[in-house]
């Protein structure tokens, strides 16, 4: 029988975190259990998702403050699983006690703001995020970061070398066959806040006036509006969709000739992991034009599957759009070698595999000593690209 992983994000689940679930359900060797604290109404909650505070938010409240909640605990004794994992560094705090009862070890994946920009916060809200930060990286087995840069950051923060590991999220990539009918020239997938550069890409759509690229956003967020009024200043041929399922996204993906992903550090310091729609639309040969910003270059070769600038940098991006929007021989094969770049690197089901030798690990290592158990030994960091350095 496949052992069982809990894996755990206190809201269960957010329409942009598809990644998670995705992964969960490519595991072949382990049975996934999706455990939460609440429901979030979106495509992406399932019914047999165990809620474990549905309609007890003070229960929720004292878990938060204090990391201890008999309901939790009963809940994970019940599901008896071999490995909890849970994503983002906060979420590993919320459910380290309840492994530790439970005798799994726990795995935690960070995935950008919580170890980039959470820790760096002021006052006491930074003083808390920083002191679940220490203790999840000390507690957990192991530590998986989606990029060499948030490995790094994990390092600076205390994480134990000999129990950090880049571990990419996959993405499936769809089988081969003739492209979709072009309806957009550039696409953005992404939430509207500071990290995402939306306000340098809109600005370097101004640029290509000459051109007047159809460009579509898809995605929500605190900056969508601003956006969308500097892209009717400029005259933009610029069409916003808001948030759109999973399908959607892809669907509009595989109709656009670029994807424009302009990450950038935020002033508050929150950074990129590594977006997904980055992998996504390379998976479908549509080549990306983003930014030399953190796990990025090591999805994105420049010149050989997109092209890449430096940060809050709109006149580059624009130069950048330029000579893919006009040299289609270039852009068909930059998007070529970005799908063969992504099946090699990002394939879903390998890198799902990698994540189930992960599991192995811990879960043997804790069998063996009674006691959830570190992985055996430094190895060179899973999943980066043979051959490249991170963040060349």
């Amino acid at each position: 029988m496949p052992r069982r992983v809990v894996i755990w994000r206190s809201g269960l689940l957010a329409a942009s975190e598809t990644f998670i679930r995705d992964q969960g359900l490519a595991l072949r060797r382990w049975r996934a259990t999706f455990v939460g604290a609440t429901r979030v109404a979106s495509a992406q909650a399932r019914d047999d998702d165990v809620i474990v505070f549905p309609g007890d938010p003070a229960g929720f409240l004292r878990l938060r403050l204090t990391g201890r909640s008999p309901r939790l605990s009963a809940a994970l004794a019940e599901t008896a699983p071999a490995v909890v994992h849970a994503h983002f560094a906060g979420d590993g705090w919320l459910v380290h006690r309840a492994a530790a009862e439970a005798g799994a070890p726990l795995v935690v994946t960070l995935h950008g703001h919580d170890v980039s920009r959470q820790p760096r916060a002021g006052g006491v809200r930074g003083a808390r995020h920083r002191r679940h930060l220490r203790v999840v990286l000390r507690r957990a087995a192991l530590v998986l970061a989606v990029s060499a840069p948030l490995r790094d950051l994990a390092l600076a923060h205390g994480a134990d070398p000999a129990r950090i590991r880049v571990h990419h999220t996959g993405v499936t990539i769809p089988p081969a066959g003739p492209p979709a009918p072009t309806r957009w020239d550039v696409a953005f997938v992404g939430r509207f806040v500071p990290k995402k550069g939306t306000g340098d890409l809109v600005t370097a759509l101004g640029m290509l006036a000459d051109l007047r690229p159809r460009a579509v956003f898809i995605g929500d967020g605190p900056l969508a509006a601003a956006a969308r009024e500097r892209a009717a200043v400029l005259r933009l041929d610029a069409t916003f969709l808001g948030m759109q399922d999973h399908g959607e996204v892809r669907r509009a993906l595989a109709a656009s000739r670029i994807l424009a992903a302009p990450s950038r550090t935020a002033p508050d310091g929150d950074m990129e992991g590594l977006p997904t729609t980055i992998l996504e639309a390379s998976a479908r040969g549509v080549p990306v034009v983003s930014t030399r910003h953190s796990g990025i270059p090591e999805a994105v070769v420049h010149g050989e599957t997109g092209l890449l600038g430096a940060e809050g940098d709109p006149a580059a991006l624009a130069a950048h759009l330029r000579r893919l929007l006009t040299d289609e021989e270039l852009r068909q094969r930059l998007g070529r070698q970005a799908r063969a770049y992504a099946a090699t690197h990002f394939d879903l089901h390998r890198q799902t595999g990698l994540l189930e030798g992960f599991y192995e690990e811990v879960s043997d290592g804790a069998a063996t000593s009674g006691r959830p158990a570190r992985p055996r030994g430094p190895r060179p960091p899973a999943s980066v690209p043979p051959g490249r350095r991170p963040g060349r």
